[in-house]
């Protein structure tokens, strides 16, 4: 008998386009995980339609009903999901900074994809700063989310290369396409079991399946 999959939340703010991948990728009964809920700081995002008519439970917990309480915020975002038997948290699009409360709570349980090859290129407006910076090769991390933010143990990385032609939507589009390929594959090392953290790196099982190429085709 195959293990039980973990169940998953997914904290989004808008349109969750990675969620979309991720639910994709759920859809396969041999996937590790199953996204058991969707939950949003903004109840017009996107994103909890599109979990609504996959039939995956929604949620939402307005940050602007706490007054700038952050960590009342947060011990509502950590209520619903443990209402939910959340195992694993997900963080796509979710625009809001964490407490080290929220952050220590789901240590060494909650990832997030970055859209740059940390440790370059931390925090906003990465494709931007990379372009300006004529870097050769950009791309997606997937990390563990820390109280440092975007310096988290990185599980995957996945690049793209850098085009003279590229202009700040043109790099943000393919890098979102890794994004896209990058995720599932990271969440799935994780709820499998094959990940866990020495020294602040990441180690992989052996048994684990190869990662992803370094590098997208342009």
């Amino acid at each position: 008998m195959s293990a039980p999959r973990k169940r998953v939340g997914v904290l989004i703010s808008g349109r969750g386009s990675n969620l979309a991948a991720l639910i994709e990728a759920a859809k396969n009964n041999d996937y590790p995980a199953e996204i058991a809920l969707v939950l949003s700081n903004r109840p017009d995002a996107a994103g909890l339609t599109h979990a609504g008519e996959a039939g995956i439970a929604t949620a939402v917990v307005d940050h602007k009903s706490f007054a700038g309480d952050r960590e009342a915020f947060e011990r509502a975002l950590d209520a619903s999901l443990r209402e939910h038997d959340i195992e694993i948290v997900c963080l796509a699009g979710f625009m809001r900074l964490l407490t080290p409360w929220f952050v220590d709570t789901w240590a060494g349980r909650m990832i997030n994809v970055h859209p740059a090859l940390l440790p370059s290129f931390r925090g906003l407006d990465t494709h931007a700063r990379a372009i300006e910076a004529g870097v050769k090769l950009h791309g997606a991390t997937v990390h563990y989310v820390t109280s440092d933010m975007d310096a988290g143990p990185i599980i995957m990385q996945g690049a793209v290369p850098v085009l003279s032609t590229d202009d700040e939507k043109a790099l943000a589009a393919r890098v979102l396409g890794v994004e896209h390929q990058l995720y599932p594959q990271a969440l799935a090392l994780i709820a499998s079991g094959r990940t866990r953290i020495e020294d602040g790196r990441v180690v992989v099982s052996e048994a684990a399946e190869a990662p992803a190429p370094l590098v997208w085709p342009a």
